[in-house]
């Protein structure tokens, strides 16, 4: 499958999806105005990846601040990626968060009280 990259902007993600290198990484500030809009070929793009994934799949986290119309999004990343692994694939979840931001690790907390996937906490 090909890879599936967006450059970070001030307001956007930098959203990295390489299936040969094993790297699945979203980073950055995610503030856009249109979050539907911009994370729609994200979902279709991981929706197709679905299909015929690696064993395993890891996804990083590396947010620094999300708005609530992305936090729905990154709900519907998850849950597609929860899909996969009720299929029986391997999927694992780390949720990067610097020390101090006691808001981003709350916010990755609660998502891993919603998602039934493995949540790896790790401090920068």
């Amino acid at each position: 499958m090909d890879k599936y990259f967006i450059s970070e902007s001030e307001d956007t993600p930098r959203i990295e999806f390489d299936p040969e290198n094993k790297l699945f990484e979203i980073s950055g500030r995610s503030l856009p105005e249109n979050a539907i809009g911009f994370y729609e070929s994200v979902l279709i793009w991981l929706d197709n990846y679905s299909k015929a994934p690696l064993e395993m799949t890891v996804m990083n986290f590396k947010l620094e601040y999300f708005n609530t119309s992305s936090a729905k999004q990154i709900a519907k990343i998850l849950l597609l990626l929860e899909k996969m692994a009720e299929k029986g694939q391997r999927v694992i979840i780390n949720w990067f968060y610097h020390k101090e931001d006691t808001d981003m690790y709350a916010s990755g907390n609660r998502f891993s009280k919603l998602i039934s996937l493995n949540f790896s906490f790790i401090e920068l």
